[in-house]
């Protein structure tokens, strides 16, 4: 049998090289990367006919697996867990009024039914992980805002999925819902994908730091292996895999992890080249005569999303939390929208539901529409209310943890704290294990050979190597801060002598 494979692989060589090209030129024309990596796959789609939406649907999800991975290890659980109340109301009530507002408009300005209108609210209701991640990690934004923005976006996808699944159900079978179980259904998603996280992402972490791995390029495959189980699994039982695989990835990224630098940087690279597939995938999907015939339609209808129902939402669903007029109106416009959208108008598609290919049409147009507008703005919006901190800080040094052949010593960075508990002591007078040994410090980008006469410093970053037993004991004792003495109470000065007459 005579198989072609040239051409295919040279199409995907040319693609994934003009696809990292484009991240280059996005930063520099201030558009987002992915709404290039889509107009690849338009510009293709005139060159190569594809029509295939369960392929599309299947490679979709593996990529929001891949990039929700990513994004959370990549998460400080320590900045997540002081937006974290906010972050799950605009996951849960700010997407079902999001999706509510812009169903109701959907129903007057296309002239749909109530249900496939309520149905396409539902599909663009959820910000996007794949779009918040790609454009945050450029940007330095006031950190209380963009933790919130990232949580929201790497947790809210299980809702959006919920409400379109539910609804096409109910489009399928009008007479055969039962509004209790659904709610039931809900709390079982929800609930048992947060749990499967917790659980997996444990077990993951115990794995990984306990197995001996002949390549150390194992590690990170083991890692992504984790990922998809974690999906899979939690699919499997009915429950939500997508919130599962984020939270047990910041369940992983917050906790000591062998050759933790190695998976990050794995991850990393596949994350973007899943965005990069999946975006040209998408754009295939789109057929510009096809369009062009909802142009008015769908810019319409990604203006009243931006300006209308995306702002209510976040304004009703933070009405009692501690975020400013300004901060709110910064969130409302950072909800990006991207892949997931554009994924999930696929179900109508597969479930052959009426006004399918017209409700796919108007989602693709508003998440392009909504990329190229607020993608491209979101730092001019930022520096314009405040809120953008400059360029982002990278240092040239990372904790990164080598495990020593077949031994069982590690080498791991550690960063001390701004106030450390260490600060001005002599590395022989610290109270270390004799086989627990600092053997590089960096300070102020520089590299320092220690001695046992070396002095610590705050915010030292130091290289320890140590058996592997005693990592989590090292890296606790460095990690301790320094007690700041409370102030002693006066004695309460005695009572004035009443004057006699």
């Amino acid at each position: 049998m005579d198989v072609h494979i040239d051409y295919p692989v040279l199409l995907i060589a040319i693609l994934l090289v003009l696809g990292v090209v484009m991240t280059r030129f996005s930063s520099r024309l201030g558009v987002p990367s992915l709404v290039l990596f889509i107009i690849i796959g338009i510009l293709l789609n005139q060159i190569i006919y594809y029509d295939d939406v369960e392929m599309t649907q299947l490679i979709g999800m593996i990529a929001l697996v891949v990039i929700l991975f990513e994004g959370g290890l990549q998460t400080n659980i320590m900045t997540i867990r002081k937006v974290a109340g906010s972050a799950v109301l605009l996951a849960t009530i700010g997407v079902l009024l999001t999706s509510f507002i812009l169903g109701i408009f959907a129903y007057f300005v296309l002239g749909l039914d109530l249900m496939t209108s309520m149905l396409l609210g539902a599909i663009v209701g959820s910000t996007d992980a794949a779009a918040v991640f790609a454009v945050f990690g450029s940007k330095n934004i006031k950190e209380k805002l963009s933790s919130t923005i990232e949580a929201e976006s790497g947790t809210n996808d299980p809702m959006a999925v919920f409400l379109t699944v539910t609804i096409i159900s109910v489009i399928e079978m009008p007479g055969d819902n039962n509004v209790f179980l659904m709610i039931l259904s809900f709390f079982w998603q929800m609930g048992v994908g947060l749990l499967a996280g917790i659980i997996i992402g444990r077990l993951a972490v115990f794995v990984i730091n306990r197995i001996d791995l002949e390549a150390s390029g194992l590690y990170p495959v083991l890692s992504l292996g984790f990922a998809m189980l974690a999906f899979g699994v939690t699919e499997v039982i009915g429950a939500s895999g997508l919130l599962a695989v984020y939270i047990m990835a910041v369940l992983m990224g917050n906790r000591p992890l062998t050759y933790k630098h190695s998976i990050l940087r794995f991850n990393e690279g596949l994350a973007w080249m899943m965005q990069i597939v999946m975006f040209i995938m998408l754009g295939l999907l789109a057929f510009p005569e096809e369009l062009l015939n909802y142009t008015f339609q769908g810019i319409l209808m990604a203006l009243i999303l931006m300006f209308i129902a995306r702002p209510i939402g976040v304004f009703l669903t933070l009405i009692a939390s501690n975020y400013d007029f300004k901060e709110k109106i910064f969130i409302s416009w950072a909800g990006l929208r991207g892949s997931v959208p554009i994924v999930l108008a696929t179900y109508p598609l597969v479930s052959d539901i009426e006004h399918g290919y017209l409700v796919f049409n108007v989602v693709f147009f508003i998440v392009l529409f909504s990329a190229l507008l607020q993608g491209s703005t979101i730092t001019p919006v930022a520096r314009w209310l405040g809120f953008d901190e400059g360029e982002t800080d990278t240092p040239a040094y990372s904790v990164e943890l080598l495990a020593l052949g077949q031994t069982q010593n590690d080498i791991y960075g550690i960063e001390l704290p701004s106030q450390s508990a260490h600060e001005n002591v002599k590395i022989k007078d610290l109270d270390l294990p004799t086989d627990v040994l600092v053997i590089a410090i960096i300070r102020d980008d520089e590299l320092i050979t220690p001695n046992g006469d070396t002095v610590m410093h705050s915010e030292d970053f130091i290289y320890v190597m140590m058996p592997r037993k005693l990592r989590e004991r090292t890296e606790a004792y460095f990690s301790k801060p320094r007690e700041i003495p409370k102030p002693r109470k006066g004695r309460a000065k005695p009572p004035a002598a009443k004057e006699e007459k």
